[in-house]
This record gives structure tokens, sequence and C-alpha cells, in this order.
């Protein structure tokens, strides 16, 4: 004999059926073992793997971030970085966490460009530093700052020209 389900009875309609709602207590969220990185104002540096030569470092930092010192409205810039090392080189994610820190702090372009630069060559020592903020246009008017530094007695070599090729880094130009 084969068995014939029996029909359920009909669900009441929802409007009559009494709603129980949990209020779920908060979950606390377990920290990561190595947790996020967060910005800092400290810069490490590594050994230059050849200090025997002269050779250039560029480093693009296209999402900088702070604060108009005078409104607290955001300020944005595009930062290169270019050093030729001597003994040292600075190492990635301190310089990351490094111009991150100054997401909060309120700074004229001008102090702020200056002060990255004497931060860098206080760490590292370079033979020859240039910064280039280019700050996005506020008030009808873009900015573009430019710091160097050159250490005392260093002569770069004589530049030589070779012919121009396409550029191919997917960086803006």
């Amino acid at each position: 004999m084969a068995k014939t389900a029996r029909p359920s009875p009909p669900a009441p309609a929802l409007a009559s059926r009494p709603r129980k709602i949990r209020e779920a207590a908060p979950v606390q969220r377990q920290a990561p073992p190595n947790p996020p990185t967060a910005p800092s104002k400290e810069l490490h540096a590594f050994a230059n793997p050849s200090p025997g030569r002269d050779y250039l470092i560029q480093f693009q930092i296209p999402e900088f971030t702070c604060l108009c010192p005078l409104t607290g409205q955001p300020d944005f810039a595009h930062f290169s970085l270019e050093v030729v090392p001597d003994r040292w080189c600075v190492e990635l994610k301190s310089l990351k966490m490094y111009m991150w820190s100054f997401r909060d702090e309120g700074a004229f372009h001008e102090k702020v460009t200056n002060d990255i630069l004497t931060k860098l060559v206080e760490v590292t020592a370079p033979r020859f530093a240039r910064i280039t903020a280019r700050w996005n246009v506020r008030g009808g008017v873009f900015t573009t700052v430019v710091a160097e530094h050159r250490k005392k007695g260093w002569k770069p070599a004589p530049a030589i020209d070779l012919p121009a090729l396409p550029r191919e880094s997917g960086l803006p130009a």
C-alpha cells in the first residue's frame, strides 16, 4: 500500500502571527592577528644594495591628502619623489604610512612638501632628492611645489641624450 501524503493545515495569515523580534547582542569583532596598517610619522630605511653607483628611484604617490589649515577642507595632491640614494634607501611601506599620516593635518602646500623632503633627507641622507607636489585645483588655481636637496659635494654625472621611447608605464605623464 502506498502512503498518501496528508495535506498540511493552511498557514495562518501573516498578520495574525505574533512576531517575536530578538535583539541580538552586539558581536565584538576579534582583532586580527596582524592588525591593519595605520598612519605613522616614522620612516624606515634599508642599506642601499648598490652604493657605488648613482641611480634614480622614483616614487609616485597619486592619492596624497591633507587638510587646508584655514578652512579644514581636504586638499589632494599627486606627489613624485625622485631620489639618488647614498648609503640608505627608504622602505616603501613606511613611506606609505608616513604619507598617510598627513590626511588629518592642516598644512599649507609649501610647508607639507618641504616637511616631507626634510624627513626623507633626515632618514636616508641621499645624494639627491626632489619632491614635486601637484596639488589639485582650489579656487581655480593649480599649485605645484618642487623642493630639492643635494648632498654637499655631490655632482651628478653628465646626462646622456638617448632617443625617446614610447612610455608604456600605465602612469599619467
